[in-house]
């Protein structure tokens, strides 16, 4: 039983590299998760499903037929606000298997990660700061300047942390890996006395981090890249917040009432979605050809080629839906498409800052730190004019490890 509750709390309490990929990613997909439900509450006009807040109704805690809404509006509403739940608990435990990650850190003197440890702090108190504002949400009866920044807290924040955690977390994780081709460990026993390990780093050694893979015009492009998109979800509030489905109200009487809106046209504001859905585009193809011909990491690549295909599609959608009067079942296939989408562009900008981090010796150039296997025959390690049957050294080079 002690060791089932050790395996339990080990993740948590005593997390490897491998433990904080795993509750960054599950931070990640479940902020996806919460962003299109809530989308579905809108678009099903749920949002009144319970009128009242934290409470459901003034007079149950619980989903319950409400005035002028049906009982599956309220539960609706009802289980995007239960969804919340798991969503603290999986960022609390994630900030935790954080924290005292960073601690061993310290504890084995090995260099800290605070960074981490603040941008997992985000999660809880995002998830907090969104549940309050749901809840001024619903009082205001879904004011659409506060409904889109519900649905941009989320988006902008919430998920940018949890997706640069999920980038940091698995560098450190192939930082951590042993070398391709070598054994995760040496015994002591079975390495000759002469020799260094291949997975050890002398003391004299200092770590060296070279420029990033991408050159810096691409990156300053794949920065536009993310900048644009962002305005184009901002954009995507406004759309939704002007058209016909922000959402309505039921009286008792059963008269529907328009919830309030942007007093935009809807025309002109769609227009100028699809404006930066084309700029964005632009920017995409001008990316992914730069990133093929220029020598890009293969993953770079593949990412930039994911965002593509994604925006393309995303594109086809968005005229579909709006020629074909925003059936609401489209519109929430559109909205979730574009969070993957956010999620992709994030991961494609952090990719071509990456840089790679070799050690080397203290008072080398980088450029002396990478050279091939080196064996010290007669002036090295063991001095000007050492004698052969000295013992001699064998320096492996350092493994270069992709650093955030």
């Amino acid at each position: 039983m002690a060791a089932v509750f050790s395996r339990l709390i080990d993740p948590v309490l005593r997390p490897t590299v491998r433990a904080l990929h795993g509750w960054a990613l599950a931070a990640m997909i479940s902020n996806a998760a919460v962003i299109a439900t809530g989308a579905a509450v809108r678009l099903s006009a749920s949002g009144l499903g319970c009128p009242d807040w934290p409470n459901c109704t003034k007079s149950s805690d619980f989903a319950s037929h409400s005035s002028g809404q049906t009982l599956l509006n309220s539960w609706i509403e009802f289980g995007n606000r239960l969804l919340n739940f798991p969503l603290v608990a999986i960022a609390g435990l994630t900030f935790i298997a954080f924290f005292c990650w960073n601690r061993q850190q310290r504890a084995a003197g090995r260099r800290e990660r605070k960074d981490l440890v603040w941008l997992s702090a985000v999660l809880p108190l995002g998830v907090v700061a969104q549940a309050v504002v749901g809840g001024i949400v619903v009082l205001t009866k879904l004011n659409p300047a506060l409904v889109a920044v519900h649905f941009l807290l989320s988006t902008a924040i919430i998920l940018t942390a949890a997706v640069v955690l999920h980038a940091r977390a698995v560098a450190l994780e192939q930082a951590d890996a042993p070398p391709t081709g070598q054994p995760a460990s040496v015994p002591a026993n079975t390495v000759p006395a002469n020799t260094v390990p291949a997975n050890t780093v002398p003391a004299n050694t200092v770590p060296a981090t070279s420029a990033p893979a991408v050159r810096i015009d691409l990156r300053l492009l794949a920065g536009l890249l993310m900048a644009v998109t962002a305005l184009m979800l901002a954009a995507g509030t406004i759309v939704t917040g002007t058209g016909p489905l922000a959402g309505v109200e039921i009286d008792s009487h059963g008269h529907r009432t328009t919830v309030p809106r942007f007093h935009f046209s809807l025309e002109s504001v769609t227009q100028l979605h699809a404006d930066i859905g084309w700029f964005i585009g632009a920017l995409a193809v001008a990316l992914v050809v730069g990133l093929r011909y220029s020598g890009a990491p293969r993953r770079t690549v593949r990412l930039g080629w994911i965002v593509l295909v994604g925006l393309g599609l995303q594109g086809i959608i968005g005229y579909v839906q709006y020629f074909n009067h925003l059936p609401a079942g489209l519109v929430w296939v559109h909205v979730g498409l574009s969070v993957l989408i956010w999620i992709f562009v994030l991961q494609l900008y952090l990719s071509t800052t990456a840089g790679v981090s070799a050690a080397r010796p203290a008072g080398a150039t980088a450029n002396e730190g990478r050279g091939a296997d080196v064996t010290d025959e007669a002036s090295g390690a063991n001095g000007v004019g050492a004698p052969d049957d000295a013992p001699r050294v064998t320096v492996t080079p350092p493994v270069k490890t992709p650093t955030l």
